[in-house]
C-alpha cells in the first residue's frame, strides 16, 4: 500500500507539469544526445598537425608503399579521447583531447632555418632519420616541439609532411614562437648572459640559447602558443581554467592546461643524425641518479681544458677539465634529457640560477664561455655533478675535431674516443656526419 501512495503522488506531481515544460524536457534531451552522436567524430589535431596529415594524405593518393595506417589510428584514438581538463595525468600523459595517449615531448631550436640552406639540410637529414628508426607502441605519441620564427615555422610546415611521411608512429606537431618565450626568459637569464655568450654585454637575442635552464619555469608559467591545439567546445573546460587571466581566448586557456603538466622533454640540437629508436632515449630518465635534474653527454673535446686554462693553473690537481673517466671534461647540450618537475622541486639547482650564484662561480672558475646553456651546465657541474646524468657518448656521438688541430693534438683522443654502440651523430662545428 506505501509503494501505491507513492506512485500516485508522483503521477499526481508529472500530472501537474505543464505542457512547455515537458517540451523543454524533450528538447533538452535530444540536445544531449545529438551532441554526444555528432560529437565523437570531431577532430582535434593542432592546425599544424593537421595541416601535415592532410598533405600527407595527398602524397599517399600516389604511392602503393606507404603505410596508411598513420592517420587512421590518430582519427581512432581522438574519437574515443575524451575531455579531462584539469585532471592530474601520470607522466607524458598527452593533453585533454588524447588523454589515454602516452606523450613523449621532444624540443628542437627552429630558428632562420628559411635564411640558411645549410640548416635546412641538416633539418631534413635529422628528421627523416628520426622517421626511420623511430618505433612507439600502440597508444603512444611523439609530439614534436619547434622554436621558430614566422618565416621558418611556415617553412617546416611545407617540409614537414615529406620528411615525416615514412613514420610508423603516431605524432603531433608544435611551433613555439620564439618572440614569446624571449621575452619571457630574459629576465630569468639577463645575468647569466655575460658570463656565457659570445658578445660582450646581455643581448636581448641571446636569451634564446639559455632556453632548457629556465625551461622549468617558461612551461608551467601558463604559457598560451600561437598555433591552435585544442579546439574549445563547451563551458566546462572554460570553468576547469578560472586561474587562468580571463583576457585569454578559451582555446589558450585549454592549451596552456595541457603545457602546464608538461613533466619530461628531450632537447635536441638540429645537426643530429638518429641510427636507434629515439624512443629508447627517453629510458634514460629512469636511470638518473638521485637529485639528478639533467640527463646530458660529455664534451668530446678538449673545450674546458682550454676555458677553465687559469682555474687549473691556479688548482693543479683539480680534476677540472681533465678527461674522463676520471676527469671533468664538462658538458655538450646537442642532447639534453630535463626533468622539469625535478627542476621545479631542486632548491639547489634554482638557487644555482640566482644572479648572485652565477657571477660567484664565475669568479671563482675564472669562467667566461660563449656556447650559452652547455657553459652553465658545465660550470655548474664543476662544482655540483650531483645535478646531473651523463648519458653514454652513444647518444651524442660527437664528430667535430676542431681542437685536435688547435693546440691539443697530443691528448685529443682522450676526450674523443668512445666505446658501445652509437645512437646519435652529432655533426657539430659542421663536420660531415657518415652515410649508414
Amino acid at each position: 500500500m506505501g509503494i501505491l501512495r507513492v506512485l500516485a503522488s508522483s503521477m499526481a506531481r508529472i500530472s501537474t507539469f505543464r505542457s512547455y515544460q515537458i517540451v523543454l524536457l524533450l528538447t533538452a534531451t535530444l540536445a544531449v544526445v545529438s551532441f554526444y552522436y555528432f560529437g565523437s567524430e570531431r577532430h582535434s589535431f593542432s592546425s599544424t598537425t593537421k595541416r601535415i596529415k592532410q598533405t600527407q594524405a595527398s602524397h599517399n593518393a600516389n604511392r602503393n608503399d606507404v603505410d596508411l595506417s598513420l592517420g587512421t589510428r590518430m582519427e581512432q584514438q581522438e574519437g574515443k579521447a575524451a575531455v579531462e581538463a584539469g585532471k592530474d595525468d601520470t607522466a607524458w600523459k598527452a593533453d585533454a583531447r588524447f588523454g589515454e595517449l602516452e606523450n613523449y615531448h621532444v624540443l628542437m631550436m627552429f630558428t632562420k632555418v628559411d635564411k640558411s640552406k645549410g640548416l635546412q639540410e641538416k633539418f631534413q637529414l635529422a628528421m627523416r632519420s628520426m622517421a626511420k628508426h623511430g618505433r612507439f607502441l600502440e597508444g603512444e605519441v611523439l609530439t614534436l616541439h619547434f622554436v621558430s620564427d614566422e618565416t621558418s615555422r611556415e617553412l617546416g610546415e611545407r617540409m614537414l609532411p615529406e620528411l615525416l611521411l615514412d613514420a610508423t608512429f603516431q605524432y603531433k606537431v608544435v611551433f613555439h614562437d620564439v618572440s614569446v618565450l624571449t621575452e619571457k626568459l630574459f629576465p630569468i637569464v639577463e645575468a647569466m648572459q655575460k658570463h656565457f655568450s659570445a658578445g660582450s654585454g646581455a643581448y636581448y637575442s641571446d636569451a634564446i640559447f639559455f632556453l632548457s635552464v629556465a625551461m622549468h619555469h617558461i612551461m608551467p608559467a601558463g604559457l598560451c602558443i600561437r598555433q591552435t591545439i585544442i579546439p574549445y567546445s563547451g563551458t566546462a573546460e572554460l570553468e576547469q581554467n578560472k586561474q587562468v587571466t580571463e583576457s585569454w581566448s578559451p582555446t589558450q586557456l585549454l592549451t596552456c592546461c595541457f603545457l602546464a603538466e608538461l613533466k619530461r622533454i628531450v632537447q635536441l640540437d638540429l645537426d643530429l643524425k638518429y641510427r636507434s629508436n629515439i624512443r629508447d632515449l627517453f629510458q634514460e630518465f629512469t636511470r638518473f641518479p638521485p637529485g639528478a635534474v639533467i640527463g646530458i653527454s660529455r664534451e668530446m673535446q678538449p673545450v674546458y681544458r682550454h676555458t677553465f686554462w687559469q682555474y687549473r693553473k691556479e688548482n693543479p690537481k683539480s680534476r677540472v677539465g681533465e678527461p674522463p673517466p676520471e676527469g671533468q671534461p664538462g658538458f655538450n647540450s646537442g642532447v639534453m634529457l630535463l626533468d622539469l618537475e625535478a627542476m621545479r622541486s631542486s632548491v639547489l639547482y634554482n638557487q644555482l640560477l640566482q644572479p648572485a650564484r652565477v657571477a660567484a662561480l664565475a669568479e671563482q672558475y675564472h669562467f667566461q664561455g660563449h656556447l650559452g646553456d652547455q657553459d652553465f651546465f658545465t660550470m655548474i657541474g664543476m662544482e655540483h655533478p650531483e645535478l646531473f646524468s651523463t648519458l653514454p657518448c652513444g647518444w651524442n656521438r660527437q664528430l667535430c675535431t676542431w681542437w685536435r688541430d688547435h693546440g691539443y693534438g697530443d691528448i685529443f683522443q682522450l676526450y674523443y674516443q668512445c666505446e658501445g654502440p652509437i645512437h646519435i651523430y652529432h655533426g657539430n662545428c659542421n663536420t660531415p656526419i657518415p652515410d649508414d
